[in-house]
C-alpha cells in the first residue's frame, strides 16, 4: 500500500493556472458558490451563479448568433474549430492541471482528457467538408430527389464532473462546424475548467475575426440553471451527461416541447475473462478499467466474470494489484488513484460495500486512505468484492472504485449476466478464441453501445460513436455519423422538366 502527501495549496495553484488561461479574476472570486478541490478539500474559488433570467438572455444571444453562423460556409466554420485546437495544444499543460485540481484526475489522465479535445477538433475540421446528404432515386422523369442537412440551432450541453472538459468538446466541436451555437452548463462541482475552456475559445474567436457574438457561452449553477436551459424553447437539442435519475428528469421536459435529447447516463460495465485469455494483458486491462479515475468514469469496469478454470490464477494477482496501487495526490508522479470527488461519493461506496457484505460478498480494500494535510479530501482504497452471484447491489451502479468479481462456467450464461442490468453502456471480453470474440460482438452477444475485445470497457476513440443503450440513454457523441443529431434533415425534390408527373401514378388533370 502506497500513500502520498500533497504538494501545495490547490487554491494558489488554481489562481495561477486560471490567470495564464486568461480567465478574468472577477469570474472566480466573490461569488456565492464555493468550488472545492477534491485533491486537498480546500476552497479554490467562489464563482457566480447564473440566474434563470440570465440563462434566457444567454440563449437569446446564442440564437441570434446561430442565425448568422448558419450562413457561414461549413469549411469556414471548421477554421474556428481548428483555431480552438491550436489554443488547446498551446494550453494543454495548464488546462490539464486545472482538470487535476478540480476533478482529481492523475496527471496522465488529465492530459489525456485535453488530448481528446484536441482530437475531436481535428476530427471536426475534416468533418466540416463532409456534411453530405444523399441523391435518391426518383420514379418521376426529369426530377431529382436529394437530402440536405442544415444547422439546427442552439445546442445546450450539460456536462458531469468526471469528464469536465472532454464531453463539452465532443458536442461543441461538432455543433460549431454544423452551424450551431452552444450554451454550456458544466457540473457545479467543476465550473473552473469550463471558464478556462471558454477563455481559450474566446482567443480562437478573436483570431477568427468575424464570428457572431454569443456563439458560445458558459452558465454556472445548480439544478435550476439546468432546468432553465432544458426548458428554453430556442434550444432544440440538449446533450446531457450524468446520472440516470437526471436523465429521467431531463428527457420528459424535452419531449414535452418536442426537443431532441442526447443522453449519456449510467454505466454498469462488465468484462468477461475467458479460459484462453492472456492473463498479463487481462490484469493490466482490468486494473486500469476498474481503478482508473478512482472508479468515477461512466465506462469504469464494475463487474468481472472470470471462468472457473482461471479464477484461482487471476484473482490473487488482481488482489495484489489492488493492495499495491499507489493512492495519493494526483499531482505527484507515480500516483495511479486520486481522490473521490467528495464525501457523498465515499458514503455511496460504503453503503454499497455494506450491502455487498450482507449479500455474502468478501471485500478486499475499500477503506479510507488518510493523506497528510488533506483531512477534508476523500481518498479511498479501491475495493474488490468476491460475489457468489449477481446480487441486487451488483446490478446497480455505484460511482466509486468497486469491482465485483464472479465465477462463470458457460459463456452464454456469462453474457446473459452481463446483459442482465438496467444499464447498457460498455463491455468487453478477454479471449483468444475467435468464436467467442465474434459471438460477443454479434447481435446475440453484448447488448451495450460499446463492445470490446482484449481491452477494457473504455470509451471508443474519437472516430467511433460513444454512447449506450437502455438506461444509459441511447445517445451517441463524437464520431461516426453523430454529427447528424446537430443538424436538421430536409428532403428536396427538383423538377427540371416542363411537365408535372405525379408520384404513385396519381392523375390530377385540370
Amino acid at each position: 500500500m502506497t500513500l502520498q502527501s500533497p504538494i501545495a495549496s490547490a487554491r494558489a495553484e488554481a489562481a495561477e493556472v486560471l490567470s495564464r488561461l486568461g480567465v478574468a479574476e472577477a469570474l472566480w472570486t466573490g461569488g456565492g458558490r464555493t468550488v472545492r478541490s477534491p485533491v486537498t478539500g480546500e476552497p479554490m474559488a467562489e464563482v457566480h451563479d447564473t440566474t434563470p433570467a440570465d440563462v434566457a438572455k444567454t440563449v437569446e444571444a446564442a440564437h441570434a448568433a446561430y442565425l448568422a453562423w448558419r450562413s457561414v460556409p461549413a469549411p469556414r466554420r471548421g477554421e474556428l474549430v481548428r483555431l480552438l485546437g491550436e489554443e488547446l495544444r498551446a494550453a494543454k499543460t495548464d488546462l490539464a492541471r486545472l482538470v487535476t485540481l478540480e476533478a482529481g484526475k492523475i496527471v496522465s489522465e488529465a492530459a489525456g482528457e485535453v488530448q481528446e479535445m484536441i482530437d475531436i477538433c481535428d476530427y471536426a475540421v475534416g468533418l466540416s467538408r463532409q456534411l453530405f446528404g444523399l441523391t435518391l432515386a426518383t420514379e418521376r422523369p426529369e426530377h431529382r430527389m436529394m437530402e440536405t442537412w442544415h444547422p439546427l440551432g442552439v445546442v445546450g450541453v450539460i456536462s458531469a464532473f468526471n469528464f469536465p472538459v472532454a464531453v463539452w468538446s465532443w458536442n461543441a466541436a461538432l455543433a460549431l462546424v454544423c452551424g450551431d451555437a452552444v450554451v454550456w452548463k458544466p457540473s457545479e462541482k467543476t465550473p473552473l475548467t469550463a471558464l478556462g475552456v471558454q477563455a481559450l475559445l474566446d482567443r480562437a474567436i478573436s483570431k477568427f475575426g468575424d464570428a457572431p457574438k454569443g456563439l458560445s457561452a458558459v452558465i454556472v449553477g445548480g439544478r435550476e440553471v439546468g432546468e432553465a436551459l432544458v426548458d428554453h424553447p430556442k434550444v432544440p437539442l440538449v446533450s446531457a451527461t450524468g446520472s440516470t435519475a437526471m436523465g429521467r428528469t431531463v428527457a420528459p421536459r424535452l419531449a414535452a416541447r418536442f426537443a431532441r435529447a442526447l443522453l449519456e447516463l449510467g454505466g454498469n460495465n462488465a468484462a468477461i475473462v475467458a479460459p484462453t485469455a492472456d492473463l498479463d494483458l487481462t490484469l493490466r486491462g482490468v486494473a486500469f478499467a476498474a481503478m482508473g479515475t478512482a472508479g468515477q468514469r461512466c465506462t469504469t469496469l464494475r463487474r468481472l466474470f472470470v471462468h472457473d478454470s482461471i479464477y484461482d490464477a487471476l484473482l490473487p494477482r488482481l488482489k495484489a494489484a489492488y493492495g499495491s496501487v499507489p493512492v495519493g495526490d494526483p499531482r505527484k508522479a507515480g500516483t495511479l488513484v486520486g481522490p473521490l470527488i467528495d464525501a457523498a461519493a465515499f458514503e455511496g461506496q460504503q453503503r454499497a460495500l455494506a450491502d455487498a457484505k450482507a449479500a455474502g460478498g468478501q471485500v478486499t480494500g475499500g477503506g479510507r486512505a488518510e493523506i497528510p494535510g488533506c483531512a477534508d479530501a476523500v481518498y479511498v482504497r479501491p475495493a474488490l468484492v468476491e460475489m457468489a452471484s449477481q446480487a441486487d447491489v451488483v446490478r446497480r451502479e455505484t460511482f466509486a472504485p468497486i469491482l465485483y468479481v464472479m465465477r462463470y462456467s458457460d459463456l452464454a450464461e456469462a453474457i446473459r449476466l452481463q446483459n442482465d442490468v438496467p444499464q447498457g453502456l460498455s463491455s468487453s471480453i478477454f479471449t483468444n478464441d475467435l468464436r467467442e470474440a465474434e459471438l460477443f460482438t454479434s447481435a446475440g452477444g453484448s447488448d451495450c453501445g460499446i463492445a470490446n475485445v482484449n481491452i477494457g470497457p473504455s470509451g471508443a476513440e474519437i472516430g467511433g460513436a460513444f454512447g449506450g443503450e437502455k438506461e444509459t440513454g441511447g445517445g451517441r457523441e463524437a464520431g461516426s455519423d453523430s454529427w447528424k443529431l446537430y443538424m436538421r434533415r430536409a428532403t428536396n425534390t427538383v423538377n427540371y422538366g416542363r411537365t408535372l408527373p405525379l408520384a404513385q401514378g396519381v392523375e390530377f388533370d385540370l
